[in-house]
């Protein structure tokens, strides 16, 4: 949907207002009086002692606004007062859009705020603890809160400025525009959201519990408001019922935090239960229409019935975080199945923007995304997407040093030879540098359990690297015996590297050259006297499932004597062969002399965001196939082969080696990442003044690409509506960025814009109404309810095609409808009613129009939530979508209902029908 609805609605609405308006009740020329004689008309006929009856007038009257006089000179002529409503009108709608604009950071602000996360420790039942991080702001909570208060801020504030700035006298313009407000979001925003999504799909609720509730307060609270204009205290509002009226608020945001975390009575209410089919955790579902006194269903099947197996089940209540998680694994290996041809740079690129377009989002994130596409400033996602890919291609990584600086190093930590072996070389590498400076490094051997003398000869040196020379030997000869010895080793270690022979160490500022691990090289002598003890290298191994084909080496210590061959098998453990890995089998040939072999196991990659599986590689008991010596023995060979007997092989002290089968860490790494690149808050969310004065600037196209296609460039359109509204970008670029003070200095800043803008809204409302010959109690319900409202449709239109359910697009409605009330009635009304209290008077608010208005909502909304209800129906299956003659019939309804109301609202207020 493109602007151009933005600016032919008001148009459209004007006109209609004009047919059924402009009937015999009025007249040609609209009354206008002066400032001082509508204020003392004002104040004199709204806190009388006696109780005045509202009479009907056949001529609107200007008044003086909060910020904005009366238009002089008075009675101007016909051509004059059409120009004056042109102007009026246009600075309306230009008014509404530099709100829209602001309200796109207000409500970016709130993302970041209810985004903050921390850090919690969770203990296991097993007693292991894991640190994760969880949101401080509830869902339900923000959504009740600062999301309404951002959806609804320009009502809210235009009531409380409307009172506060005409003497604390009730106005109609501000509550005319709460109801009406509410009557176009409950009538018209649901009405599209049904017609709108896609054929043969259909969108439910998930959270009903919370719907239920906020649906309650939404349409009480509008009973609350006629019961206190008619029947407790009719035509007054006493103190008591304004401050109730406020208390509300909070006590409707603590009954759906209740109803979200199931609390009080809620957790004796039905629950249905869904078992993940590997750990047995049972996740709670919610909205679901599955058959009746079915708790558990696993893999969408029933269960057998087993009491016994009911303690095995642990009950989790489902976890967003993890629901992400879960999201990004799955994107991820659709794409590699979809994409095998692309490297993981590319899979993490392609899965940023689909990630961001499936993921769970806010009502503040709908908000920004509808007013930037509506403004020219181009769809968020798309840019976000752009900019991470643009930001990963110009950093490319930092360079250590080794351009300017050469690394010498061994080649290996870890050399091993047998006692017979005579010489060991250990290389020593150069690595990077500018090959034009010439090196000296010393080495000198070490003891270790060998000793120099009698298990190898002691040598140090200095190794010489010419400009050029990349590579160094170092020669260490090694002492045999016919004593069977368990292993020994020895150190080589490189120091004092220097540029001048016979120099001091030290490589200069920036430095040449510097020696690196591995520095010191340890050496295994591998006694030959002993036909060998087989063993794994460690107890447990611990590998990516990422791994593929896993390599496990089998060490043959203390003497490689003879031919010995050693078998081995896999057996399962948490981990199942032909699952998590391949059942392998087989035996390892070690030769004369030979001290390590080599087996293979193939790990299968079921690509899991968090495991922990384990199975065992068991060794059996060795054969010695051939022991090295043949023939007829000479007397040495006899004492040979009776020094070889005491040392057959055997199994060592890790035969049996575990295997604990881990997440990929690179794809739990790249789950993270793309988890943070797709913080919502991040996309929506300002670092800088200068990314802002950037952005308001630069125009981008305003459509809804669809995932996989290439964002196109601006249209004329875009052009023209970022031109159109360049003004506000730039003067809202000063406002604070989200990143300040984590969002609440530009929380602050914003509202306190929306509140001035709102309060010259009101007088260009109020004077355009009577400039054309309408009272503010039309001028609110049509003109002013449908602008403020502008940006909720576009918002819940995107939300209701994109999101999987249809909390964010209607389940939002009602809370908002709920907050208006409770905070836009309530705090203006209060203020008023202990302002009037203190001076020893009441607080009239005229019930006529008003009461009216609030009856004929309240019918229709409880006309409108028995639709839904009867929606969810297996024969439609849910509160948007559907067949399309069923989708189509109830698009219709709501519309014609807000037409219903705006036409019965617009007669009762010029007495074509009885009010109250």
């Amino acid at each position: 949907m493109g602007p151009l609805p933005f600016h032919l609605s008001p148009v459209l609405f004007l006109l209609l207002s004009l047919l059924l308006i402009f009937q015999p009740c009025t007249s040609s020329r609209p009354q206008i009086v002066d400032r001082s004689s509508a204020s003392l008309q004002l104040q004199s006929s709204s806190n009388v002692t006696g109780s005045s009856k509202r009479t009907c007038s056949d001529k609107a009257v200007c008044k003086p606004g909060v910020l904005l006089p009366v238009w002089l000179p008075v009675n101007p002529p016909v051509g004059e007062q059409a120009g004056r409503a042109v102007v009026y009108f246009i600075c309306l709608i230009y008014m509404f859009l530099g709100v829209s604009i602001i309200a796109d950071r207000f409500m970016a602000a709130i993302e970041v705020i209810t985004s903050q996360e921390k850090e919690v420790t969770i203990t296991k039942p097993n007693g292991e603890t894991t640190v994760t991080t969880v949101r401080v702001w509830n869902e339900t909570v923000s959504n009740l809160t600062l999301m309404a208060l951002g959806s609804s801020a320009p009502e809210i504030l235009l009531s409380v400025i409307e009172v506060c700035g005409h003497n604390f006298d009730a106005g109609e313009l501000g509550p005319g525009t709460i109801v009406g407000s509410a009557a176009f979001n409950m009538f018209v925003i649901i009405g599209l959201c049904v017609w709108v999504i896609p054929e043969g799909e259909v969108r439910k609720i998930k959270h009903l519990r919370v719907f239920f509730v906020t649906a309650f307060w939404s349409i009480f609270a509008y009973i609350w408001l006629y019961l206190i204009l008619a029947i407790i205290s009719p035509g007054i509002v006493e103190v008591w019922e304004a401050i109730v009226t406020l208390i509300y608020f909070p006590v409707c945001v603590i009954l759906a935090w209740i109803a979200d975390r199931r609390l009080l009575f809620y957790k004796y209410m039905h629950k249905r239960y869904r078992a993940d089919k590997r750990h047995g955790i049972v996740v709670e579902m919610e909205g679901d229409l599955e058959p009746k006194g079915i708790d558990v269903i696993i893999d969408g099947k029933i269960p057998d019935s087993n009491p016994g197996n009911s303690s095995n089940v642990t009950v989790q209540p489902a976890n967003d975080e993890g629901q992400n998680k879960d999201e990004m694994v799955h994107i991820l290996k659709d794409l590699k199945e979809k994409h095998p041809d692309k490297d993981i740079n590319q899979l993490i690129e392609m899965a940023n923007y689909s990630a961001l377009r499936q993921r769970k989002k806010s009502r503040a994130f709908y908000r920004v995304q509808a007013t930037r596409m509506l403004i020219g400033a181009g769809n968020v996602l798309r840019k976000h997407a752009a900019e991470h890919a643009r930001r990963k291609a110009t950093s490319g990584g930092t360079e250590d040093d080794r351009a300017t600086c050469s690394h010498i190093s061994f080649e290996s930590p870890q050399y091993q030879c047998t006692e017979n072996c005579g010489t060991l070389s250990l290389g020593v590498i150069l690595v990077g540098g500018t090959d034009q400076n010439t090196f000296y490094v010393d080495y000198r051997t070490e003891n270790g359990s060998a000793n120099a003398g009698a298990d190898y000869e002691f040598c140090e040196g200095t190794l010489i690297f010419k400009p050029g020379e990349t590579q160094k030997e170092i020669k260490v000869g090694i002492l045999d015996d016919d004593i069977f010895e368990e292993d020994e080793h020895f150190f080589v270690r490189l120091q004092n590297l220097r540029l001048d022979q016979g120099g001091s160490e030290g490589m200069g500022t920036p430095p040449k050259g510097r020696l690196v691990e591995p520095m010191v090289a340890t050496i295994t002598i591998l006694d030959d006297d002993h036909a060998g003890i087989f063993t794994f290298r460690q107890r447990v191994l611990r590998v990516s499932e990422s791994t593929g084909i896993l390599t496990v080496t089998v060490v043959r210590n203390s003497g490689s004597r003879g031919t010995v061959t050693v078998p081995y098998h896999t057996e399962d453990g948490t981990a199942k062969a032909g699952v998590d890995y391949e059942e392998t089998r087989g035996e390892l040939e070690f030769t004369n002399e030979q001290t390590s072999q080599s087996l293979k196991v193939h790990i299968i990659n079921v690509s899991e965001y968090e495991k922990q599986e384990n199975f065992f590689i068991m060794l059996e008991e060795p054969k010695w196939l051939k022991r090295g010596i043949s023939g007829n023995p000479t007397p040495e060979e006899e004492e040979a082969r009776r020094i070889s007997e005491m040392g057959k092989p055997i199994l060592g002290e890790h035969s049996r080696l575990e295997v604990i089968i881990l997440e990929s860490c690179e794809f739990k790494s790249t789950v993270d990442k793309l988890l943070k690149d797709t913080n919502l808050a991040g996309v929506i969310g300002t670092h800088s003044w200068k990314e802002q004065f950037i952005e308001a600037v630069t125009v981008s196209a305003g459509d809804e690409d669809e995932e996989g296609e290439e964002q196109r460039a601006p249209n004329c359109c875009d052009y023209f509506m970022h031109i159109l509204c360049i003004f506000w970008k730039i003067l809202f670029a000063f406002v604070p960025p989200t990143e300040f003070l984590n969002g609440w200095a530009c929380f602050i800043v914003s509202i306190s814009v929306i509140g001035f803008l709102t309060a010259i809204i009101g007088d260009i409302a109020s004077h355009f109404g009577c400039t054309v010959g309408l009272k503010d109690t039309v001028t609110a319900v049509v003109f002013v309810a449908l602008g403020t409202s502008v940006p909720d449709t576009f918002a819940s239109k995107v939300a209701a095609t994109q999101d999987q359910y249809a909390d964010a697009s209607i389940g939002n409605v009602t809370g908002s409808n709920a907050v208006n009330v409770f905070l836009g009635i309530g705090v203006a009304w209060s203020v008023a009613a202990v302002y009037w209290k203190i001076k020893g008077k009441v607080f009239r608010v005229e019930p006529g129009s008003l009461a009216f208005s609030v009856t004929l909502f309240t019918i229709f909304a409880f006309f409108t939530m028995g639709v839904l209800m009867l929606r969810r129906r297996p024969s439609i299956g849910g509160e948007l979508g559907g067949p399309k003659t069923t989708k189509a019939l109830t698009a219709l309804v709501f519309f014609g209902l807000w037409f219903l109301y705006i036409l019965f609202s617009s007669l009762e207020v010029y007495c074509h029908i009885q009010g109250f």
